[in-house]
C-alpha cells in the first residue's frame, strides 16, 4: 500500500502563477479524488482579465527569452528539469489523488514518462543550433512566440510536459490551461519552475474553465499559437476559434486505434497485450487500441481470451500496488461510459466481464465487446472508458480496410510474422503511430494524428520544431 495523503497544504492552491509572481484569485474550483467521490483540494478559477495578464506577461518575456544564448537556455531548463524530479513522489500523489490512477500507472505512465520526455527534449538542445544551408540561403528556425497551452485531465502532467517544455526550448514563452479536473499536478510543475528560477513571464498558469480560461486564450491577439489536447468537438471549437485571429494551432484529439492480427502473429501475444493497452489508465487514453481485428476464423478464440484476461484485471483502490484499473475521472465520465455500452446491448452486441466494482468512486468493469458490426457506434466512437471491441476480418487487405474505417487516426499496432510484414502493413493504415509486434514506445519519435485525430506532431525534434517558423535568408 502506498501512502497518499489527501490532507497535504499542497492541494490547497488559489494563485495563478502571472509573471514570475503567485498571484491571488477570488474564487477557487474543488478536486475531487474520483476513487472516493470525496473533495480534497482546490485550485484556483481564473477569469479573463488574469488570462490577459498572463499572456501580457508572456509576450513581455519573449524577446528576452528567444534570443538567449542556447546554452545558457538549456542551463536553466535543467535546472528546471531537476526541481521538477526532486518533486516525482508528489507528482505521484496528485495523479494518484485528481485522475484516480493506480499507484503503478501514476507512477510508469504518467510521471516517469513525463520526467523522461522532459530529459529527452531538452538533449535537443546539445549542440549549436541547427542551420541548413540552400543555394545562396540560410534555413533557420525561430520560436513562433507566445504559446497557449491547453491540456486535458486523462494525463495532466504528462500532457502539459509535452507542450510546455518544447515550447519553452523552442524559444517561446507560455501560458498554460490545465483541465479544471486535474489541475495540481500542474501546479507542481510551476513550483519547480519558479525554484528553478525560470525568467520571469517564461511560463505562466493561469487554471480555470474552458469557457473562461481557453477561449480568452484562443481568440486572444497576442497568443501566436494554440496547442490543444482534447475532444475532437472542443478542437474544431479552439480551430475556429484561432482563425479569426490567423493563429497557428496544434490539435491531439481523440482516437478510436485499432490494433490488427494477421496470420502467423503471436495471437495470444497480441490478444493479451492489446487488452492491456485498452485498458491502460481505465481506458482514459485518447491512443488506446481499442479495436482488436482478428482473423475471422479465431474471432471467438480472441473474445475467450481477451475476456479471461480481462477479467483477471484488479479494479479499486488506487493506492494499493496490485490494482490494475482505478476509476474513471469523473461522474460524467462514468455515465458517458456507461450509456455508450448501454447502447450498444440493446443494438445486440455481447458484452464480457461485467462483475462488481466499489459502489464509492466512478467505477466501471473492464469490457470486451463482441458481435458487432464495423459500422456500431461501439466501433466506431471513442468511448473513453475500459471497452475493447473484437472483430473479425477475411484477410490482410480487409484487416486494413477496417483499420482505416475510421474518422480517426492516432495510434494503431500490427501484428505479424515477422517485423518486415507488419511494417508493410502499418504504412497502409492512416493513422500517425502503429507499434509493430509490440514494439516499446519512443520517446523520441514523433506523436500525433491524422483525419479527425488532429495535426501537428510532439515529442522529441519534431516536438520543439512545432513551436518554431521558418525562415529563409539569402546571403
Amino acid at each position: 500500500m502506498t501512502i497518499v495523503d489527501p490532507t497535504r497544504a499542497e492541494w490547497q492552491r488559489d494563485s495563478a502563477l502571472v509573471g514570475g509572481r503567485w498571484v491571488a484569485v477570488a474564487e477557487t474550483e474543488a478536486v475531487e479524488n474520483p476513487a472516493t467521490a470525496e473533495l480534497f483540494g482546490r485550485a484556483a478559477r481564473c477569469d479573463a482579465v488574469l488570462v490577459d495578464a498572463a499572456v501580457r506577461a508572456a509576450r513581455a518575456a519573449f524577446d528576452g527569452w528567444s534570443t538567449r544564448d542556447r546554452a545558457d537556455r538549456l542551463a536553466l531548463l535543467r535546472r528546471w528539469q531537476a526541481e521538477t524530479e526532486a518533486r516525482r513522489d508528489l507528482m505521484v500523489e496528485a495523479t494518484v489523488l485528481e485522475v484516480g490512477a493506480p499507484v503503478t500507472v501514476a507512477r510508469e505512465a504518467h510521471v516517469d514518462l513525463a520526467l523522461d520526455i522532459i530529459r529527452t527534449t531538452l538533449d535537443e538542445l546539445e549542440g549549436p543550433e541547427p542551420i541548413e544551408r540552400i543555394g545562396n540561403s540560410l534555413v533557420v528556425r525561430e520560436p513562433v512566440g507566445v504559446v497557449a497551452s491547453i491540456t486535458p485531465w486523462n494525463y495532466p502532467l504528462y500532457q502539459l510536459v509535452l507542450k510546455v517544455v518544447a515550447a519553452i526550448a523552442a524559444g517561446c514563452t507560455v501560458v498554460a490551461k490545465p483541465a479544471e479536473l486535474t489541475p495540481l499536478s500542474a501546479y507542481l510543475l510551476a513550483d519547480a519552475a519558479v525554484a528553478a528560477g525560470l525568467p520571469d513571464g517564461v511560463f505562466n498558469l493561469v487554471p480555470g474553465r474552458g469557457r473562461e480560461v481557453g477561449q480568452v486564450l484562443a481568440e486572444h491577439e497576442e497568443v501566436d499559437l494554440v496547442s490543444f489536447t482534447g475532444s475532437t468537438g472542443v478542437g474544431a471549437g479552439v480551430a475556429a476559434t484561432a482563425a479569426t485571429s490567423i493563429k497557428r494551432v496544434c490539435l491531439e484529439l481523440g482516437g478510436k486505434s485499432a490494433s490488427v492480427v494477421l496470420d502467423g502473429a503471436d495471437f495470444e501475444t497480441a490478444v493479451r497485450t492489446t487488452v492491456d493497452m485498452a485498458m491502460l489508465n481505465t481506458g482514459q487514453t485518447c491512443s488506446a487500441w481499442t479495436r482488436l481485428l482478428v482473423p475471422a476464423a479465431r474471432l471467438d478464440e480472441a473474445v475467450e481470451l481477451a475476456a479471461a484476461h480481462a477479467g483477471a484485471l484488479v479494479v479499486g483502490d488506487p493506492t494499493a500496488e496490485e490494482t490494475d484499473l482505478g476509476p474513471l475521472a469523473s461522474a460524467q465520465q462514468l455515465a458517458t461510459v456507461r450509456s455508450m455500452v448501454a447502447r450498444a446491448r440493446e443494438a445486440g452486441a455481447r458484452i464480457l466481464g461485467d462483475r462488481p466494482v466499489p459502489e464509492q468512486g466512478h467505477f466501471h468493469p473492464p469490457l470486451v465487446v463482441a458481435d458487432v458490426d464495423a459500422s456500431d457506434e461501439i466501433v466506431q466512437d471513442e468511448v473513453f472508458g475500459p471497452v475493447l471491441v473484437v472483430l473479425g476480418h477475411a484477410g490482410t487487405d480487409d484487416a486494413v480496410r477496417l483499420a482505416n474505417d475510421s474518422d480517426y487516426g492516432l495510434a494503431g499496432a500490427v501484428w505479424a510474422a515477422d517485423t518486415e510484414a507488419g511494417v508493410a502493413v502499418a504504412r497502409r493504415l492512416r493513422t500517425g503511430q502503429v507499434d509493430v509486434n509490440g514494439a516499446d514506445f519512443n520517446v523520441r519519435a514523433p506523436f500525433g494524428g491524422f483525419k479527425k485525430s488532429g495535426y501537428g506532431r510532439e515529442l522529441g525534434a519534431f516536438g520543439i520544431e512545432e513551436f518554431t517558423e521558418i525562415k529563409s535568408i539569402q546571403i
